[in-house]
C-alpha cells in the first residue's frame, strides 16, 4: 500500500457508508441507451440498465436480465429466457416485449443512434436502417412475456457480447410514449438496472440510487454511486488525493512514474481493447480519392517514439487496426510497417509528390482533437513529424469532448482528427465493422465495396477459421487504403482506493457498480 493510501485509511468515515464516487471523464451526451455513443455515457448506462446479457468482472459474458439462452438453426436463432418477476425502477413489470421495443428503436433511423448498425446481423436490420422496411419487421419477437427470440442472417457467435451494449437495452414504453426523445432525464427516466437516476446536475455530477426493484438487489452492496465529470486529468488526480473520488477515470500520463512509486497498490494499468488513431475525412479534399497521400502520412509517424516518450510507456505501437489482445485474430500490419524509418520516409515522399504536394506546394491541413492534454501532446508530436519529414503544414484545433464527439457523428470534421476506438465486445468485428460504409461510427466516410463484401461474407460464414480469415483480409485492405492510421494500443489506467472491493481489470474496462463494494474504513 502507498504512503498516501495508508493515510487515507486513517481518515474517519461514517460506519456503513455505501457511496462510490467515480471520475467519469467528460459530461455524458445523453442517458438514452439507444442514442449514446461515448464511454462517459455507457459507463453510467451499465448501472442504470441491464441488457439480456452482462459482462462479469473478469470480462466474460454472463446472463443479465436473461438467465440463459439457447442457440438453434446452425447458430442463426437465439432464444433468451428472462428471469422471473423482472421489474422496472418504478415497479412496473418488465417483459420480453420491452426488449423487442428497445431493439426496434435501436435500428429505427428516426432514433438517430450511432450504434444502430451493430444490430445489422439481425434479420431485416439492414433494410430498416436504409429506410426500406419498418422497425417492426426486425427479426425479433416475444413468444411470451419471458421469452425473446432473435433471428440472424448468419451465425453470429459474438451476439451475447453485442447484447451488452446500450443500443440493445429495453425501453420503458409508457415513459417513451409520454416524453418521446426527452424521456432520459431526471424525474422521468425509468430504468431496469441495479440503480435508478436520482439527480443530474450538468457539469457537476450524476447521482444514482440503489433500485429496490432490481432482481438481484440483495447482492448489491453500494447504496449510492456518483459520477463526476473530470476532463482535466491533473484536477481529477487532486480530487482523488483529497479523498473526493474513490475511482479515477484516467491518470495524467506525465506523472505515471511518480504514481507507480507512491500509489503502487492503487494504480491499475491493464491491457485494453483500445486503438488510438488518426482518421482522415475521405469525403472531401485533400483526402478524398487519395489513398497514396493518406498512406504517406501514415508511414512517417514514428509510433515507437510516441509510445516511449509521449505516452511514458502507457501504450504499445500499433501497426494494425484490431488490437492483438482480441480473441480469434492474428495481428495484421501494412507492408511498410516492417521497413526501416528511412526507407518509409523515402517512399512516403514519393507518394506525397504523386498526390500533388511538395516543398513549393505543401499540404495544409487541420488536425482536430479534444481538450485532453494527452490528445494535445500526441497531436503536437504527429504534426511535428509530418512537418519534418514531408513539409506538411498542420493547424491544430482543440475542442471540448462533447462538441468533438458531435462533430464526428455528423462527419463534420474537415480534414483529419485524433480519436480512439474502444472495443465493445471481444471479437474482431467490433473493429472491422466500424469502417463499413453504412456504419454511424465510420467517421471517415470511407466507402470501399470490396471491404463491405468481405464483411458481408464473414457475417454469413459458419466456419470460425474461415470467418477469421475473411476479417483479416478486410483489415489488410483497410490498412492499405488508409482511411485511418493506427498509432498505439492503449491501456486502461485508473486509481482505485484500497477500500473499494471487487475491482478486477479486464480488456473491456467494464466495471459495474453492482459488482463492487465500499468497505468500512477510517
Amino acid at each position: 500500500m502507498s504512503r498516501l493510501g495508508a493515510l487515507l485509511l486513517c481518515a474517519p468515515i461514517a460506519a456503513g457508508a455505501a457511496t462510490l464516487r467515480i471520475g467519469n471523464g467528460a459530461e455524458p451526451e445523453t442517458l438514452d441507451p439507444q442514442r449514446m455513443q461515448t464511454p462517459h455515457a455507457i459507463n453510467i448506462a451499465h448501472d442504470l440498465y441491464e441488457g439480456l446479457t452482462s459482462v462479469a468482472p473478469d470480462g466474460e459474458i454472463v446472463g443479465g436480465a436473461a438467465s440463459d439462452w439457447d442457440v438453434g438453426d446452425g447458430g442463426k436463432v437465439y432464444t433468451f429466457h428472462l428471469r422471473p418477476k423482472l421489474r422496472w425502477s418504478n415497479g412496473d413489470a418488465l417483459t420480453a416485449d420491452d426488449f423487442v421495443a428497445g431493439l426496434r428503436r435501436g435500428v429505427d433511423p428516426a432514433t438517430g443512434g450511432v450504434y444502430a448498425a451493430v444490430l445489422a446481423p439481425i434479420v431485416n436490420a439492414d433494410a430498416i436502417l436504409s429506410g426500406g422496411a419498418a422497425p417492426d419487421k426486425l427479426g425479433v419477437d416475444a413468444p411470451d412475456a419471458r421469452t425473446l427470440r432473435i433471428r440472424l442472417k448468419g451465425p453470429t457467435p459474438y451476439l451475447p457480447g453485442l447484447l451488452t451494449l446500450p443500443v440493445a437495452f429495453p425501453v420503458h414504453q409508457p415513459t417513451l410514449a409520454k416524453y418521446g426523445a426527452q424521456f432520459a432525464r431526471e424525474g422521468r427516466l425509468v430504468s431496469n438496472g441495479p440503480y435508478a437516476l436520482d439527480q443530474w446536475v450538468v457539469q457537476s455530477r450524476i447521482r444514482l440510487k440503489r433500485s429496490a426493484t432490481y432482481w438481484n438487489d440483495a447482492a448489491t452492496r453500494i447504496d449510492t454511486v456518483e459520477y463526476f465529470p473530470t476532463e482535466d486529468r491533473s484536477a481529477e488526480l487532486k480530487r482523488y488525493r483529497a479523498g473526493e473520488l474513490d475511482v479515477t477515470y484516467n491518470i495524467p500520463r506525465t506523472q505515471v512514474q511518480w504514481l507507480r512509486n507512491d500509489f503502487d497498490a492503487e494504480l491499475h494499468l491493464a491491457t485494453l481493447l483500445d486503438t488510438y488513431y488518426v482518421g482522415f475525412n475521405c469525403t472531401r479534399p485533400p483526402f478524398a480519392d487519395q489513398p497514396g497521400l493518406r498512406r504517406a502520412l501514415a508511414m512517417v509517424i514514428d509510433r515507437g517514439i510516441i509510445a516511449t516518450k509521449a505516452l511514458r510507456g502507457l501504450g504499445r505501437p500499433a501497426a494494425g487496426w484490431v488490437p492483438d489482445a482480441v480473441r480469434d485474430h492474428d495481428p495484421q500490419a501494412p507492408a511498410w510497417a516492417s521497413m526501416p524509418m528511412e526507407q518509409r520516409i523515402a517512399q512516403a515522399r514519393t507518394l506525397y509528390a504523386q498526390g500533388g504536394y511538395g516543398e513549393d506546394h505543401p499540404l495544409q491541413i487541420e488536425l482536430r482533437h479534444t481538450l485532453d492534454p494527452n490528445d494535445k501532446r500526441i497531436a503536437t508530436v504527429i504534426a511535428a513529424m509530418w512537418k519534418q519529414t514531408l513539409g506538411v503544414e498542420v493547424t491544430l484545433v482543440a475542442q471540448e469532448p462533447k462538441v468533438f464527439a458531435s462533430a464526428l457523428k455528423l462527419r463534420n470534421v474537415t480534414q483529419a482528427f485524433l480519436w480512439d476506438w474502444i472495443g465493445d465486445y471481444d471479437d474482431p468485428s467490433t473493429y472491422t465493422d466500424v469502417l463499413k460504409s453504412d456504419r454511424g461510427q465510420n467517421y471517415e466516410g470511407w466507402r470501399e465495396p470490396r471491404y463491405d463484401a468481405l464483411l458481408d461474407q464473414a457475417g454469413l460464414e459458419p466456419d470460425r477459421k474461415r470467418r477469421q480469415s475473411l476479417l483479416q483480409q478486410a483489415e489488410t485492405l483497410l490498412l492499405d487504403d488508409a482511411p485511418l492510421t493506427p498509432i498505439y494500443f492503449n491501456v486502461s489506467s485508473h486509481l482505485v482506493k484500497p477500500y473499494v472491493g471487487g475491482w478486477k481489470d479486464n480488456v473491456l474496462d467494464y466495471h459495474y457498480t453492482k459488482d463492487l463494494q465500499v468497505r468500512e474504513h477510517r
